[in-house]
């Protein structure tokens, strides 16, 4: 009887030995912070898998027992989040996902913009350092140009430049993958989704009618199948140019491959930002014959498919540019007669 009380003692201290060590190991584990330096982070609240590889993106440690917590648990919902303090307990850290604090602001990336022009904007809108937010930019970017989307975005006022770069391209990336399950049976090339966003960048810069987009794809594309030089002026407005109206000696002296007017082919990178709808106009062209376009007074395009064609639609706008600048001067006359008659005694 002795033996068998010794025995039973012994397995019960066995147990409480292992429970001490279980509760320290707890103890000690809580107090590992999976602290970041990014204070400000946010989560797309689909999975524990997917919030603890986006809580690492963000330079937190988080291991397969948070995961298990966090499956078992409620998850985060979507949305920013902002964490006073990074180095709090693995409890208060995870308690705190529940809470979404971080005060949001919407922000627009613009169609045809370059990739330094929407740093420049950011900065200034978000109050950041606008050579860090390239430099994020760059750590990130596969195609220099393009990367982000055009459209409206909401970024918490208090993220720093890591934090707002990685949910832009996060986004973007997560648009991107939705477009190319769309329209491919497997992973396109990397290569391959750089030429369509090259030539969504030039429909992007020559219109924002969603309609027309589709018919100045198959300009494009039909001046390559017929190894034509593109010949557009846009493809011009590339990085510093952006902006800036192509001339005749821009055309003479440009030698870089985005001179369309002296080198076959596309450019080699895309030129801006470009929309979705853009893209889906690079991959669905419309079936014509149309080799070139024209602009019309009212901000819209002629096309054409013979030079001829092509020639009377750029006469009729010249004359409508002649026209509206011979009214103008006679209206600018008319204003100083006005204003030297009332000046006489």
């Amino acid at each position: 009887m002795k033996e068998l009380f010794t025995q039973e003692y012994k397995r019960i201290v066995r147990y409480i030995e292992i429970l001490i060590v279980i509760v320290v190991i707890a103890a000690i584990y809580n107090f590992i912070s999976p602290a970041s330096e990014h204070k400000t982070f946010y989560l797309s609240g689909s999975s524990s898998k997917e919030i603890a590889h986006e809580l690492e993106k963000y330079g937190y440690t988080v291991t397969f027992i948070d995961q298990i917590f966090m499956h078992l648990g409620t998850l985060p919902k979507e949305g920013w989040y902002h964490v006073k303090d990074t180095k709090k307990s693995r409890y208060d850290f995870f308690s705190s996902l529940y809470e979404k604090n971080a005060d949001v602001m919407q922000v627009v990336v613009y169609a045809g913009e370059t990739a330094k022009e929407l740093c420049y904007r950011l900065a200034n809108d978000m109050k950041l350092d606008e050579k860090n937010l390239f430099e994020e930019y760059e750590a990130r970017s596969r195609f220099k140009e393009a990367d982000i989307f055009a459209q409206h975005y909401s970024i918490a006022r208090n993220a720093d430049a890591f934090a707002a770069m990685q949910y832009l391209f996060d986004l973007s990336n997560n648009e991107l993958a939705a477009f190319e399950k769309e329209y491919f049976t497997q992973k396109p090339k990397l290569s391959t989704m750089r030429i369509l966003l090259t030539i969504a960048s030039i429909i992007q810069k020559e219109s924002n009618s969603i309609k027309e987009m589709p018919l100045i794809s198959s300009v494009i594309y039909n001046r390559l199948d017929k190894k034509m030089k593109l010949q557009m002026d846009c493809t011009l407005n590339y990085g510093k140019y952006s902006h800036v109206i192509v001339t005749p000696e821009r055309i003479r002296t440009d030698n870089t491959y985005f001179n369309t007017y002296r080198h076959k082919g596309l450019p080699p990178q895309p030129l801006g930002t470009v929309t979705i709808d853009a893209l889906r106009a690079a991959m669905m062209p419309s079936e014509s014959k149309y080799l070139f376009f024209m602009l019309t007074p009212g901000g819209s395009h002629n096309f054409a498919v013979t030079y001829e064609e092509h020639l009377k639609n750029i006469r009729a706008f010249r004359e409508y540019l002649r026209k509206k600048k011979t009214l103008k001067e006679r209206e600018t006359n008319q204003t100083v007669c006005v204003e030297t008659n009332a000046t006489k005694p």
